[in-house]
């Protein structure tokens, strides 16, 4: 018998409930069934909520014990022992040991007030009982295979001076500090750059063979799983709906989900008028319904500017040794044009200066160079006073909404806020009414209005966020990251919303992202940066179809392929 031939893992018949209060519960996961063999690569795909998450914590034996009724009928076994019911202290050092998770977001599972040294060496400490001197020796040896670049440096860094692909890194020395049979990855490149994403996926491609683990890992982007996965498991609504060799469920899926999936993310020859969405196939029973004229993009000729940026500069000053100081240039001599109605994507890995240039054009940051022409005045030398009558016509959507929305405010008080100050609607019932509006035109009930953000999924409280932008009816909307961390279907429901109000209002996005397969959908023009500066600048068509500087050629060679 292979090792793929043995399961490392069975679940059988798992159902998963969540109470909601001393009566009621809402069922999570009902009654899933998969196996994971003996170093194989196995993918969850689904979109949030679908369970895959809960499933993976299940394993883990995270889920909270006060909220969580698991049915006696649920089977989890590993390595032959069922471990679902297994006493606390038993599951303890099961998992750590012998299975080990990386999560999503590394900061906030890595502690900030420890070095990452430290907290390696805890696990080694723990769970195989070495001492501190071999536990740090063992350490530097991790971080060298996770490619962590100067480890004898870095293993006393926290976290926090460490870079997002950094910090995901020490996460994955982390768990295969034990050498686990089983690694769990849920979600572990959502947030990264293409670059960084492809660099993680060959690095757990690269451990699952050298230790022989086995790897289930999570995730919304089919085409992610494309390219590392063995099998394919696809959930909705806590149920399993299809599953599979990999080949099998990119090449021929059987269920209408599954299709759906993959048809909802932008592809790299194709533009269409509107992504699809999964109610799209759901409702047409599948995509030969599904007629997509497609749309033209680029800049004109005879486009009306309504932004001219040239030779944009920002530095930061960084702390060096008691008193010295020493410059940073986070962004370079950056121009470029935006004429109205148009998009212009920008593109580069962490640290290329796409947001800072974002941040420095609404003033976020103070530039320390260049000019920003809006309507012929320039943003960039006026003062604050004169600025105030910019604030309405140039607004930006953040990344994360959750964040960026106060969680004490309800929907209404956080769109009527801005009204307000501004002078908005005579008085505050024509503002409700305007709110209501705004409601209805991105996509929420009216009942939104008295709800708090925590009550809203992620793409609802981006729609949220883009109506409380479209209360100061802006002519500029800077877009930073505005859609990289939600499912793709969701992603497809906000960049439509984001086009129709172009398509009506005339507005011009400046379009921060690190996807460029959405960069290719919705810009006319990409403008790539690299260390502060821009390295390449072309119509979209053009520079997908025949990039000219080797950075860009690379962005491109890392776009995920696989479905």
């Amino acid at each position: 018998m292979t090792d793929q031939d043995k399961m490392l893992l069975r679940v059988r018949n798992l159902r998963i409930a969540f109470r909601t209060d001393k009566k009621n519960t809402v069922e999570a996961i009902k009654g899933i069934s998969f196996d994971v063999p003996a170093n194989a690569t196995v993918a969850l795909v689904g979109e949030s909520g679908s369970g895959k998450s809960v499933s993976s914590l299940a394993v883990m034996g995270l889920l909270p014990p006060d909220t969580t009724v698991v049915d006696p009928g649920s089977s989890v076994q590993f390595d032959g022992r069922e471990i679902l019911h297994l006493p606390a202290a038993e599951r303890r050092r099961l998992c750590g040991k012998d299975i080990a998770m990386i999560f999503q977001e590394p900061m906030s599972s890595l502690n900030p007030v420890f070095t990452v040294g430290f907290q390696i060496g805890e696990v080694l400490r723990l769970h195989l009982g070495m001492s501190k001197r071999e536990a740090r020796a063992r350490t530097l040896e991790l971080l060298e295979e996770v490619g962590i670049p100067d480890p004898a440096r870095k293993i006393d860094a926290y976290p926090s001076q460490m870079s997002g692909g950094q910090q995901q890194r020490v996460m994955i020395a982390m768990a295969i500090a034990c050498e686990p049979k089983l690694l769990i990855a849920d979600e572990p490149t959502t947030a990264l750059d293409v670059t960084i994403q492809k660099q993680i996926m060959e690095l757990i491609a690269r451990l699952q063979k050298k230790h022989r683990m086995a790897v289930l890992f999570i995730t919304h982007d089919l085409g992610l799983v494309g390219e590392i996965a063995d099998r394919v498991i696809v959930m909705r609504h806590g149920e399993v709906r299809e599953e599979g060799r990999a080949a099998q469920v990119f090449g021929a899926p059987r269920d209408l989900y599954t299709q759906a999936l993959l048809h909802c993310r932008p592809k790299l020859d194709e533009r269409p008028l509107r992504l699809p969405v999964i109610d799209d196939f759901m409702r047409g029973q599948g995509a030969a319904s599904i007629v997509l004229p497609q749309r033209t993009r680029g800049y004109a000729p005879d486009d009306e500017n309504v932004l001219v940026v040239k030779n944009l500069q920002k530095s930061f000053w960084l702390r060096e040794g008691l008193f010295g100081k020493r410059e940073f240039r986070a962004v370079k001599d950056v121009s470029f044009t935006l004429p109205r109605g148009k998009t212009l994507g920008v593109v580069g890995e962490s640290g290329s200066g796409k947001t800072t240039v974002g941040l420095t054009l609404l003033r976020l940051h103070r530039a320390t160079g260049g000019s920003a022409l809006f309507d012929g005045k320039d943003l960039v030398s006026m003062s604050d006073r004169e600025y105030g009558a910019y604030k309405r016509r140039i607004q930006i959507i953040f990344q994360n909404p959750y964040a960026s929305l106060n969680p004490r405010f309800t929907v209404g008080q956080i769109l009527l806020e801005p009204m307000r100050i501004h002078g908005i609607g005579a008085n505050d019932r024509e503002r409700t009414a305007i709110v209501m509006a705004l409601l209805e035109r991105v996509g929420l009930p009216a009942a939104a209005y008295h709800r708090y953000p925590h009550e809203f999924s992620g793409g609802q409280r981006q729609r949220i966020a883009i109506a409380r932008c479209l209360t100061m009816k802006p002519e500029i909307l800077v877009c930073d990251e505005s859609v990289s961390a939600l499912d793709v279907s969701v992603q497809a429901q906000v960049l439509n919303l984001l086009q129709d109000l172009q398509d009506e209002y005339k507005m011009s996005y400046i379009f921060i992202s690190h996807d460029l397969s959405v960069v290719r959908y919705i810009a006319d023009r990409v403008m790539v940066m690299h260390q502060g500066s821009v390295v390449e600048m072309a119509d979209s068509d053009a520079l997908y179809r025949n990039p000219q500087h080797d950075y860009t050629r690379a962005l491109l060679a890392a776009i995920p392929r696989g479905a």
